[in-house]
């Protein structure tokens, strides 16, 4: 009996390759930070400001505030809490600096005379006109 011989055949070297695979990495996790440490605020920016309204609206009437401050804007009004028949409040979070504010009735009809000036932290009572 003979052997029989097998020969390994090599490609020629001409031979093209197949393409690689391109691999996608998945995208990175964004990079948690810490949270920055807690400040404690100075008493004037922690204490609300605190607005009194003396005036009698009227049964059914409300009395809004509009202004530049925390909560508030110069275009749509933040309603104030009726006290008693003339007494409106709102309480307004602490800010870093003055608050300027006008009164309207029913968010419509604006107060009488200048805008109003509040220190952060203070409590002002007010007598608009309208």
């Amino acid at each position: 009996m003979k052997k029989s011989t097998v020969k390994a055949v090599k490609a020629p070297a001409t031979a093209k390759k197949a393409p690689a695979k391109i691999v996608k990495k998945p995208a990175a996790a964004p990079v948690k930070r810490a949270a920055a440490p807690a400040v404690k605020a100075s008493s004037s920016k922690s204490s609300p400001t605190v607005i009194t309204a003396l005036i009698d609206i009227g049964f059914g009437n409300t009395l809004y505030v509009r202004g530049e401050g925390p909560g508030l804007s110069w275009n749509v009004g933040v309603p104030l809490d009726c006290a008693t028949d003339d007494k409106w409040t709102i309480s307004l979070p602490g800010a870093g600096k003055s608050i300027l504010f006008k009164l309207l009735v029913n968010d419509i009809t604006w107060s009488i005379g200048p805008d109003y000036v509040a220190a952060s932290g203070e409590k002002v009572t007010v007598a608009p006109n309208f």
